[in-house]
């Protein structure tokens, strides 16, 4: 059973009815909030949701919009969370507890839905550009930060663009785009990733690495060691020592992260490489790319070598597999 997921398209409607049921649909699935745009005749919006456990996953794109959630709206519903927004596209602006801030695109912004807020989108530009979010709703008692202190971070545009926030950029775009790549059954464990990401991020902007928990840090060190090694498994020398050195650990270190998940990181990196190179071999589109330059291009330099272990881990030669595929 694939990842829970819900997909929201008005081109369908009228466009007449389409602003009205995107106010009611908003109101329902996020929380209750008064909205109004410059586009309500011609109003085409687009939502998916997936479900991650206790968080939520929305992918949204609209034209310009306002959105303000006021005392009034909190004291009918409040479903104590907190809403962590990537801006994919467009621009606007966001306030909350005092704090206006101009966001674009490759940031992050964090709301609470217990507090009044306004954000705005395409308002004062002559030819808006379609607002573009990933938005994760995070139930306040699932974070393991004081919301004292979280509080410090309402409305501030937190960068995207590299370390701890380009990791979780890239975490919550790809679960967004290609939802169907994950089973139901994935949806804690990339929810826990998910989290310990946010809460890393969090925690930087607080100056408050005191704040996380030893669990929380060794999370956040494993993501970023595993994205490192799929951006870099054509290279003949990743290994231990190399990884260990761009992530200024020991080996000590290194060996002791991933022997929580029972396997060393030599036996990880030779496994993805074999995976990479199965697909290869599947694609119609590589046919008449040697077996050779498959291997090589994803970091195996003696075809033999190669050709050996493919047959270790998939019980049949390369040229078969590419044959029966």
């Amino acid at each position: 059973m694939m990842l829970a997921t819900h997909t929201v398209d008005l081109s369908p409607l009228a466009p007449a009815e389409r602003f009205d049921y995107w106010a009611d649909l908003v109101a329902k699935e996020v929380a209750p909030n008064q909205i109004s745009s410059t586009h309500t005749h011609d109003f085409d919006a687009w939502m998916r949701m997936s479900s991650l456990g206790a968080l939520t996953l929305t992918t949204l794109r609209f034209p310009s919009l306002t959105t303000r959630r006021t005392e009034k709206l909190i004291r009918r519903s409040d479903p104590a969370q907190y809403h962590l927004t990537l801006l994919t596209s467009g621009a606007g602006t966001v306030e909350q507890n005092r704090c206006v801030s101009a966001i674009y695109p490759r940031h992050f912004t964090l709301l609470t839905s217990s507090h009044p807020y306004e954000a705005s989108h395409g308002i004062r530009s002559a030819t808006p550009e379609p607002a573009g979010f990933v938005v994760v709703a995070i139930p306040h008692a699932q974070l393991p930060l004081p919301h004292d202190k979280v509080s410090r971070l309402f409305g501030v545009p937190l960068p995207a663009a590299g370390g701890i926030g380009m990791l979780l950029a890239q975490h919550l775009q790809q679960i967004s785009a290609h939802p169907e790549q994950y089973r139901a059954s994935d949806a804690t464990l990339l929810a826990g990733i998910a989290l310990n990401l946010i809460t890393a991020l969090l925690a930087q902007h607080l100056d408050g690495a005191d704040l996380l928990s030893r669990n929380v840090q060794q999370v956040a060190l494993r993501t970023r060691i595993d994205m490192f090694i799929d951006a870099n498994l054509g290279r003949p020398d990743l290994g231990p020592q190399m990884i260990a050195a761009a992530h200024n650990v020991s080996m000590t270190t290194l060996k002791r992260l991933f022997r929580t998940g029972e396997t060393p990181v030599a036996e990880v990196v030779r496994t993805r490489r074999l995976e990479r190179c199965r697909t290869d071999l599947a694609d119609p589109g590589l046919r008449d790319r040697p077996v050779h330059a498959i291997a090589r291009r994803w970091g195996f330099c003696s075809t033999a070598h190669f050709s050996r272990l493919f047959r270790q881990q998939y019980g049949m030669p390369p040229n078969e597999y590419r044959m029966r595929n």
